[in-house]
């Protein structure tokens, strides 16, 4: 592993280590009808209701072409539909199907089961470890800051 002790060996370590993450949850939960940009939106949409592709591009962290990618991806397996935005007739705002709620709902639970079983088996000081990390990842990961 890459030397923390500078910005680009820390940005290279946690990029690698993200991506094993990811890798190992989609081989611990290989049923799972959608990937991690596709649950990206399902968890968008479901907290904050039908957006714009570019809101859920934003959301997401991806590029808008990217975004149309993975929405008419999710199009086509039912899971979300494009609708018009009420508040502007001209453009449309893409809104998730009972069908993506209900895929929400056990993807969620087949991936935070996966994970859980990986945190069972840390040592209980890196389980600590990590909890320490969670708000510092968070921001990474395009969060606002905690409120007060």
């Amino acid at each position: 592993m890459a030397d923390p002790g500078t910005d680009t060996d820390l940005a290279l370590s946690l990029y690698v280590a993200i991506g094993r993450i990811v890798r190992n949850m989609r081989q611990d939960a290989p049923n799972a009808q959608v990937g991690p940009g596709g649950l990206g939106v399902l968890v968008a949409l479901d907290q904050s209701g039908p957006q714009r592709v570019g809101a859920l591009a934003d959301a997401v962290a991806v590029t808008a072409p990217s975004m149309t990618r993975i929405i008419n991806s999710l199009e086509g397996e039912g899971l979300v539909v494009r609708e018009t935005d009420p508040a502007d007739g001209r453009a449309q705002v893409v809104a998730m199907t009972a069908d993506g709620r209900a895929l929400l709902g056990s993807g969620r639970e087949i991936r935070q089961a996966a994970l859980r079983r990986r945190l069972d088996r840390l040592p209980p000081e890196e389980r600590a470890r990590l909890e320490a990390a969670l708000g510092a990842l968070e921001l990474l990961g395009g969060a606002g800051p905690a409120a007060p």
